[in-house]
């Protein structure tokens, strides 16, 4: 069974906890409360922070689409992010789009020597960090398993070999890991799912 999260509004206690029986001696018997499961930690905390008021009973919430199923539809508004690498050229990029419309809203490279996972990863990272210095409170798309058990992590495992190529692109990695290590963020991660919704909007298409 899948693990949930669960977020008390309002209760003998507050906070996200781990367990139905944990929620539950929080809310029974108290009047009016307020609590809800979330699938995964990321959306608990963005929501116990947002409030009740943008997820309690309220169906047409775009979060809400992500309560019901992660293979409904993609929650808009939204960021989207993707990376790619040429296998002849060795040349690598990234950017991030609105998941909406397409329009690039950040784009890196190109650079040498590099791998999809590690674009995918500093994707990722280049993301999160713009919308906590931005304060858009928006969740992030990728399509990349590795890349978001990378930044959860706070560590780029890649087994790219360091040349003096791609010795520009480890630095970047570098500053990435140290911003995740430095710095808390609330921007929800969530799994851009292809088979259901198609290729990721900030794909570059070169499949």
């Amino acid at each position: 069974m899948a693990k949930k999260y669960y977020v008390v509004w309002k209760g003998y206690q507050t906070g996200i906890f781990n367990s139905w029986e944990e929620c539950k001696k929080q809310v029974e018997g108290f009047p009016s409360p307020e609590y809800k499961s979330f699938p995964n930690w990321e959306m608990a905390v963005y929501a116990f922070e947002r409030g009740s008021k943008d997820f309690l009973n309220k169906k047409d919430h775009p979060i809400k689409i992500i309560m019901d199923g992660l293979y409904g539809h993609p929650v808009i508004p939204s960021i989207s992010v993707d990376g790619a690498c040429s296998g002849k050229t060795r040349l690598s990029e990234y950017r991030g789009v609105d998941t909406e419309t397409g329009m690039i809203i950040f784009k890196a490279g190109p650079f040498m020597d590099g791998t999809n996972n590690t674009m995918e990863f500093l994707a990722l990272v280049h993301a999160i960090a713009l919308c906590k210095q931005k304060r858009i409170d928006l969740p992030v798309y990728s399509d990349s398993y590795n890349a978001i058990k990378w930044v959860k992590a706070k560590q780029a495992r890649t087994k790219l070999v360091r040349t003096l190529h791609n010795q520009p692109l480890f630095d970047l990695i570098e500053r990435a890991e140290k911003w995740l290590a430095l710095n808390q963020y609330t921007t929800p991660i969530l799994k851009w799912e292809t088979q259901a919704w198609g290729e990721i909007p900030a794909d570059f298409g070169r499949k």
